[in-house]
This record gives C-alpha cells, sequence and structure tokens, in this order.
C-alpha cells in the first residue's frame, strides 16, 4: 500500500494572513500599509485566485460598510505534482467580521455522504478527488444544508513552509506521539520541546492512531489553530510576511479576490474581540461489510444542530450575544477559545476541546 501524506488546517494560511498582516499595529505602521503595501500584497496574492466554474463567489464588501457573514469552506489537501488529490481536512467556516467571530465546524474526512455530481454515496473526502473544490462544496452545502460562499485550500508543502517561516510553534504535547500502525506512514514526535518544525506539526494535526481517532484528530486541529493564531498576533518581524505570502502563491487557491482578503483582515482587526467557537460533527465508524471500506456515520440530529447553528451564524441580524454556540461552550458562555484582543497585550483566553 502506497503510504499517504496527510495535510490538515487549509485555514492556517489563511489565518496566518490575516493575523500576521493586520494584527500588529506597529507592523502597520512600520510598513505604512494602507499607502504602500497593500497594492504589492494584492499583485503578489493574485496566483491564489482561482474561481470555480459555474459557482459566482458572494463579493464581501469593504471596509467601509457593513459586512455580513459569510461562509468558507477550508479545505487541506492531500497533492502530489500536478494531480488533484483528496481533501483530507475539511472544515465548515462562518466568519462574522463585524463580531470578530468565527464558527469552525470540523467534517471528519471518512464520513458517508451523497457525493452531488456523481450520484453515489462514498467518503466525503472523494469529493474532491472526483471533482475538485467546486463538488467538494456542493456536497457539503447538501450534506449540513447550507450556503458556501467561498472555498480556501492549501496542500501539504504550503502548510510545512508556513509553519518553518514562523519560526516553529509551542505544541502541547507531554508524551511523545509515535506513529506507527503498518499501513501509515511512521514517525515519532519527541515530548517536551519548546518549539517543533514544520514536520512535526504536521505530524501532529494529521495523527490518528490513538482510541479517539477521527475526532480527537479535528481537536488536534482546533488546538493547533488556537496556537497558531498566538503565534502570528506576537509575530513582530515583518520581515517574514513577503515569505508568507510567497507561500501562499505556490501553495494556496481560493475563489476570495486578493483585495477581499485584504479587506477581510483590515476590518477584523476593527473587532476588540476576536473569538473561535469549534465543532466536529459527532457520530460513529464501521463498515457497511465484512471486509469492505471503513466509513464515518455522522449523528443525525448532531448534524440538524449544527445546521441549526449555522443559520444563526449567517444571520446578520443575530446579536452575537444571541449565537447558537456547540455544546461545549453552553455551560459557561463566558469562557471562548482563542478570543484574541486586538487593544490588549494580555494572553489569550483558551478552552481548548
Amino acid at each position: 500500500m502506497n503510504k499517504r501524506k496527510w495535510i490538515y488546517l487549509s485555514s492556517s494560511v489563511v489565518l496566518v494572513l490575516v493575523v500576521a498582516l493586520f494584527l500588529n499595529r506597529s507592523t502597520l505602521a512600520m510598513l505604512g500599509f494602507d499607502w504602500f503595501l497593500q497594492g504589492h500584497v494584492e499583485k503578489k496574492l493574485e496566483q491564489t485566485y482561482k474561481p470555480i466554474d459555474g459557482r459566482e463567489p458572494v463579493p464581501v464588501s469593504t471596509i467601509d460598510k457593513k459586512q455580513d457573514p459569510f461562509s468558507v469552506l477550508l479545505l487541506g489537501i492531500d497533492q502530489r505534482g500536478k494531480e488533484i488529490g483528496r481533501s483530507d481536512t475539511m472544515i465548515y467556516t462562518v466568519v462574522r467580521p463585524n463580531d470578530g467571530d468565527i464558527l469552525m465546524v470540523s467534517i471528519p474526512r471518512d464520513t458517508y455522504v451523497e457525493i452531488v455530481g456523481k450520484n453515489k454515496e462514498d467518503k466525503i473526502t472523494h469529493a474532491f478527488a472526483f471533482g475538485g473544490a467546486g463538488m467538494a462544496m456542493d456536497t457539503v452545502e447538501k450534506f449540513l444544508k447550507a450556503p458556501i460562499n467561498y472555498y480556501a485550500s492549501i496542500n501539504f508543502e504550503g502548510f510545512r513552509n508556513a509553519i518553518d517561516t514562523l519560526g516553529g510553534i509551542s505544541l502541547p504535547i507531554e508524551e511523545d506521539i509515535v506513529n506507527k500502525d503498518p499501513d501509515h506512514e511512521k514517525f515519532v514526535i519527541k515530548a517536551g520541546q519548546d518549539v517543533y518544525n514544520g514536520q512535526d506539526t504536521l505530524n501532529y494535526v494529521r495523527y490518528r492512531e490513538d482510541a479517539g481517532g477521527d475526532i480527537n484528530r479535528t481537536e488536534r486541529h482546533q488546538i493547533f489553530l488556537n496556537l497558531l493564531l498566538d503565534k502570528a498576533k506576537q509575530m513582530n518581524q515583518w520581515s517574514k510576511i513577503p515569505d508568507l505570502i510567497d507561500i501562499m502563491g505556490e501553495n494556496f487557491s481560493t475563489d476570495m479576490r486578493p483585495q477581499q482578503l485584504v479587506d477581510l483582515g483590515q476590518s477584523m482587526l476593527q473587532a476588540k474581540q476576536r473569538n473561535i467557537y469549534s465543532h466536529s460533527i459527532t457520530g460513529d465508524g464501521h463498515r457497511l461489510k465484512s471486509g469492505g471500506a471503513w466509513y464515518y456515520f455522522a449523528d443525525e440530529e448532531d448534524v440538524a444542530k449544527v445546521q441549526t447553528m449555522i443559520k444563526s451564524w449567517l444571520n446578520a441580524d443575530t446579536p452575537a450575544s444571541s449565537l447558537i454556540l456547540p455544546d461545549k461552550y453552553t455551560a459557561n458562555k463566558g469562557k471562548e477559545v482563542g478570543a484574541l484582543s486586538s487593544s490588549s497585550n494580555s494572553d489569550a483566553s483558551s478552552d481548548q476541546p
């Protein structure tokens, strides 16, 4: 069996761009961003703009206007060379620019769904392999009964290089993580390191041999995202920003125009507080027949709750205080994941899943 390399957290580069470029006020002042750098950034990001045939993305308004909530399907692509690859990470994300709040719903890659356009049921990860980002978007839209305004994808190389460019990242690894299954690529992540490089971080988010399987893996994705945001927030070395943009250009694709990416980052800067709320679709896994493929079957009640939650978040008239949150936050609504204050240098609060 060929060993596959998994790449997760497509949202990483999107969030790195938004946070690294726009949360550091001193960097902006130093670069004179509004007057000089913006056009340069947009030009370098032109190669990332890859619209989907037959889909017209909904524009994000400029920062001078009220911005409605919008959705993005974040894809992590296992890809070799020029092949299409498959989406080993799928995160349905709702961004509320005015509130500064983000909802991230992780869909396990082996989830058994109808693949829109193929007239068959299969693992949701195969939608991208069959029809690229467009088919993946169509499939997720039907599964969650929710619209997708944009997509953003990143491949293996982009993930690893972005982490290395940032100087590595701290991870909460207290015991060595060992991937040793005969059907998996072998690796060991040593515990107790101050920072972990791109390869170790990639291995951390792809590891799946613990008892929790896909659910624990998606929780590691969310832990990583919060740590990445903290890292980018603290990054004062503005000289790294061009390298990050180059990495995006080579490994990142989206149907959001460069100016929209820039405007989004600037608008998020205006929010006093940015909170990330995360949820992983629950369910259980088994084979449909002896010796057949293993599938993950989403819990129908949980999916229905997620559909209602997404509608709440996409409604511009829903105040932040009335948003429907994932269950793990309702017991203590005041304690939020990944809260980032643009007006404070204090450490962000964290309730990692």
